[in-house]
């Protein structure tokens, strides 16, 4: 079934499986143009999500090219990139404006003479990883970082503590398993 048909559907029937159907046929080439744009594979797979969730949410209001609503989904996907620019920018700026304490030195030592912060971060799950991106790479005190994180200060130092012994013996850093059980 053409796109036409399946776009007919979408918005007279409000049919879900004909936009099921719409994103098995566009969701690769949405997905290779938001890549080609973003240079991030995560952001292109928000932007796309983004500009499905759009589709569906506009569909009354999208304009189709010969029936296609595939043109839409393609600037629709890049106005989700510079959205997710822009947001992104507006936090930095909030961090940037936020009080610093003094980074952890020692891990953040062990970051540029060992691993990359990549390789560094990728035992931790996704709220150790941004604690550490606050306090160790950021230089907010745990507190804060855990304030920004809906987390208490005590749950913050814990699983702080706990993310530093994780990365330790993920880099092979000697006493990583004494830390791990203190």
């Amino acid at each position: 079934m053409g796109d036409t048909e399946l776009w007919r559907r979408v918005v007279g029937d409000d049919d879900e499986r004909a936009l099921a159907e719409l994103y098995e046929l566009h969701v690769d080439r949405v997905f290779r143009h938001a890549v080609r744009l973003a240079g991030d594979r995560r952001d292109a797979e928000d932007a796309t999500a983004v500009a499905f969730f759009e589709l569906w949410r506009e569909r009354e209001r999208v304009r189709t090219v010969e029936g296609s609503p595939l043109p839409w989904l393609l600037v629709t996907t890049a106005n989700a990139l510079r959205n997710l620019s822009r947001a992104s920018a507006r936090y930095r700026k909030l961090l940037d404006t936020l009080p610093r304490s003094e980074p952890v030195r020692s891990v953040a030592e062990e970051i540029s003479e060992r691993d990359s912060v990549k390789t560094m971060l990728a035992p931790l799950d996704r709220i150790d990883r941004q604690l550490v991106v606050l306090s160790v790479l950021e230089g907010f005190s745990s507190s804060e970082a855990g304030e920004a994180l809906g987390i208490s200060a005590g749950a913050a130092r814990t699983r702080l503590t706990r993310a530093r012994a994780r990365i330790r013996a993920h880099l092979g850093t000697p006493d990583a398993a004494q830390e791990g059980t203190a």
